[in-house]
């Protein structure tokens, strides 16, 4: 919106400027006919040029667009050609121009190079850095540098928590292409996949509407990033020319945007790095859901849902067990527990109340002994 009330300035700016100087007494005579028609059209065509310039170069590769419009400024300042230009083509073509008619072209001239440039500084202004001499602005991030969310990191909703408990202060970024990924899963023909993309939109949602949160939608067009096929694709190159980290849930794409020097934070590692750690020896207690895929094994679920794999646990379907764990063993696809049966819960509560039972009557019966 703001460059379009730019636009829309500038445009009135070089319309007045024609206007007034074309009305001048002395262009406007018929004798000067050639200086009011140099002054129109010279105006005209450098205000379409650089207007057309502006709308059809959306924002480009920052070394391309920053690199054309610095050597073109650098080249007019340094030289002190932008205003002797045009007394040298008047004089070199024996055009018959005026004073007058000269200083409204090179007011012109001045006005549209001002509007190019700061046109293009408007849409880079995150990472406007110029060849020479290497000057960058200061980015309007609350973070250094910003935090690349995939589909899985969306749908798992845990990047919201770890946002408003302040441990990362970066801008989380959603591509136009993540979010149209989002929508085809929620509106895919299964009844799973459906669930999981409208509780990513959900969660998307939830996080734009938290304060502490800086949630941006990121609709720019980058030809690197459209010429791959496929989002994991797309997303390691998106991450790579935003200088961002990508957040993810997904293991391959943890390994992919890793051997491409990308900068990854998955969440799986994360929690996995907070969790207590499961010493071998010491016991738990756990429910088997479900066979393993060896013979005599169980698999449980703890809370946080870590999978526990339990030995001689097989037969036991349905049962709370007591463990003793043997090892443990944490990956970015999460964490496996591996222990074999000790004994049954409802067993061990049942050995403790009669124990507990037991230490009043030895208690009586000392009592007793002593009168």
């Amino acid at each position: 919106m703001l460059l379009w009330v730019f636009r829309g300035i500038f445009f009135t700016i070089v319309v007045g400027i024609l206007l007034f100087s074309a009305s001048s007494a002395t262009i406007s005579r018929e004798v000067n006919s050639t200086s009011f028609w140099a002054i129109i059209w010279s105006g005209f065509g450098m205000a379409v040029f650089v207007f057309a310039l502006d709308i059809l170069t959306p924002k480009r590769k920052l070394s391309a667009l920053a690199g054309v419009f610095f050597g073109l400024l650098v080249g007019l300042l340094v030289s002190g050609a932008l205003a002797p230009a045009v007394d040298m083509v008047a004089d070199s073509y024996q055009i018959n121009i005026i004073p007058e008619a000269r200083a409204a072209i090179k007011w012109m001239l001045g006005i549209c190079i001002c509007y190019l440039a700061i046109s293009v500084v408007m849409r880079t202004k995150d990472d406007v850095r110029f060849v020479v001499p290497y000057v960058e602005f200061a980015k309007q991030t609350k973070g250094a540098r910003p935090l690349i969310l995939d589909t899985s990191v969306i749908i798992d909703g845990r990047i919201s928590d770890l946002c408003q408990s302040k441990m990362f202060d970066a801008p989380l970024v959603v591509p136009r292409f993540v979010l149209n990924e989002l929508q085809l899963i929620a509106d895919s023909a299964d009844k799973l996949k459906r669930n999981r993309g409208r509780r990513g939109l959900d969660m998307l949602n939830k996080m734009q509407m938290i304060s502490t949160i800086d949630v941006e939608i990121d609709e720019t067009t980058v030809p690197e990033v459209e010429e791959v096929k496929g989002v994991d694709q797309k997303l390691v190159m998106f991450t790579r020319s935003r200088n961002g980290r990508l957040a993810t849930t997904d293991y391959n794409l943890t390994k992919v945007a890793q051997v491409r020097g990308i900068d990854v934070v998955n969440i799986n590692d994360l929690a996995s790095s907070l969790k207590v750690v499961a010493l071998p020896g010491e016991t738990m207690e756990v429910k088997i859901i479900k066979p393993g895929e060896e013979a005599e094994q169980g698999i449980g679920y703890l809370a946080d849902g870590t999978m526990v794999v339990v030995e001689g646990a097989r037969n036991k379907i349905g049962q709370e067990l007591v463990i003793s764990i043997t090892s443990s063993l944490q990956t970015s696809a999460g964490k496996m527990i591996f222990g074999k049966f000790e004994g049954y819960v409802q067993d061990t509560e049942r050995d403790y109340r009669r124990m507990s039972y037991k230490k009043p009557a030895e208690t009586n019966i000392s009592e007793n002994n002593k009168d």
